[in-house]
């Protein structure tokens, strides 16, 4: 038998850093190949993390809510003398190929004898020993022999696939399993994403409840009926305080007059994010308020139509829509300093960052070449990666490469603000809420629909004028979108 680190991978575009949520497994437990042993975030997704190898887990170095270093050992493992050649990676037998004739008889001796490295790629994990690629794990109540041993909050029947990647999981208190302490494997907690929430809410354990739903299904008559029992003296340990069985726990603090929660995960790194860009770029805001009736008359006529019948259109996707028309006609508005190289970088395509209010927190996911995309399917792109987004089951990729930013304070039913711009880009764009009120329309005063713009930019990049003739083409279209044809 020999032991092996595993260090925790780069699970994004050039990350330094993870935060682990949960582990999945405990000390003595043995796992599979691929087998998910630890959830983690990142980049503000929450991510699985698979085993590389085959074995028993000896030694967890990390605790839930821990910050760790991308390079540093997370967890050891014992395997046998005949797996302790480095795993082969899905992504090394792909390079291999690449550089062989697939008709030469010799293909498999190249592939084999390719240099070994471990997978940095979530959801990609070690190929097997044969060379066959990497198979997906069994759904949970499947049957499969190999169900992590240590006791976390299971997903909702309705992710079987990925149970564990939800927003309300990205945030709940976490139980440590310590090699000092070793405990007996337990059966992993079965309820829905509203229990969990409700439970962490109230302060209580999930572990500690018997379900007396279907299956076993924890209830919200569960939870309510333990904090019954519990009573106002329950007591919950700040990061890091031993408990009366030595186990350490990140949970909230609840005090007679106020409530301490810990800074951690998407609140920590918006925080951070946000701090940079306010003392880094000098912010300049410029607003415009316009009638949108237009607009609101061509997004009720759209819907009768068998195109868009099935498909969710609302102002905010005719705003993102002229975005992507005005920044063709301004493309500085699309760019990013780049103080290290001493150069402006000008963006070919719209990553489009929408901006998402979810329990985690605010997340960006991120539109990918948005310019490209019809009316209908950018409708569908924003739909799903918000959605995506607000379950947590978006991945690091999702919340990288964004050029432009748009928010929608309206929904909160607040007219004008002015955002903070995102690191790493020169602009965002505010939409207020759309209002009825008089307005001059023809020489007369009538009742129009009515929402204000706001543009905020980084004014080393972006002029005064520049940023200007950004936010009137936006208005423009969305005063009459006809002039869109004037734009392509």
């Amino acid at each position: 038998m020999s032991v092996k680190d595993f260090a925790l991978p780069d699970l994004g575009e050039g990350l330094t850093e993870s935060e682990l949520v949960a582990w999945r497994v405990a000390v003595g437990d043995t796992v599979e190949l691929n087998q998910v042993i630890a959830e983690v975030e990142t980049a503000k997704a929450l991510v699985e993390l698979p085993s590389p190898y085959s074995g028993t887990i000896s030694k967890l170095y990390a605790e839930p809510g821990a910050t760790v270093r991308v390079g540093a050992p997370i967890v050891a493992f014992e395997i046998g003398d005949d797996a302790g050649a480095e795993p082969q990676t899905a992504l090394d037998v792909a390079e291999a190929e690449a550089g062989t004739d697939a008709a030469d008889s010799g293909a498999t001796t190249a592939i084999t004898s390719a240099p070994k490295r471990e997978s940095v790629l979530v959801g990609y994990g070690p190929a097997v020993a044969s060379g066959e690629p990497p198979r997906r794990r069994p759904r949970r109540g499947g049957g499969s022999p190999t169900a992590p041993a240590t006791a976390t909050d299971g997903g909702s029947s309705e992710a079987e696939t990925e149970p564990a990647v939800t927003a309300e999981t990205a945030v709940e208190p976490r139980t440590v399993v310590t090699a000092e302490a070793p405990e007996a494997p337990a059966e992993q907690l079965r309820s829905t994403p509203p229990v969990r929430k409700h439970a962490r809410d109230l302060g209580i354990d999930l572990a500690a409840l018997t379900g007396t739903g279907e299956h076993g299904l924890i209830t919200r008559e569960d939870v309510d009926a333990a904090a019954s029992r519990q009573g106002d003296t329950a007591a919950r340990s700040r990061p890091g305080r031993a408990d009366e069985t030595g186990d350490k726990t990140l949970a909230v603090e609840h005090r007679a007059d106020e409530t301490r929660v810990p800074i951690a995960g998407v609140r920590k790194r918006t925080a951070a994010a946000m701090v940079q860009s306010a003392f880094t770029a000098p912010h300049a805001a410029a607003q415009l308020t316009i009638d949108v009736t237009a607009s609101e008359e061509l997004l009720e006529s759209l819907g009768g139509t068998r195109e868009f019948r099935d498909i969710r259109l609302t102002i905010m996707t005719l705003v993102a829509k002229a975005l992507c028309l005005a920044v063709g006609r301004n493309p500085s508005i699309n760019s990013r300093w780049d103080e290290a190289a001493g150069e402006i970088v000008t963006f070919r395509h719209v990553n489009l960052g929408i901006a998402a209010a979810t329990d985690r927190g605010l997340v960006v996911p991120k539109v990918k070449s948005a310019e490209s995309l019809n009316l209908a399917d950018l409708a569908r792109a924003v739909s799903t990666v918000v959605e995506s987004a607000r379950a947590g089951t978006s991945s690091p990729a999702e919340f990288s490469g964004g050029t432009i930013t748009l928010t929608n304070i309206g929904v909160f039913g607040v007219d004008s603000g002015i955002p903070i711009l995102n690191p790493g880009e020169a602009a965002i764009l505010a939409v207020g809420a759309v209002r009825r009120l008089p307005w001059e329309y023809r020489g007369e005063i009538a009742l129009r629909s009515v929402l204000t713009l706001t543009l905020s930019f980084d004014h080393r990049l972006i002029d005064g004028e520049q940023g200007s003739r950004f936010l009137a083409d936006v208005g423009a279209i969305l005063r009459d979108p006809g002039v869109a044809l004037t734009m392509v």
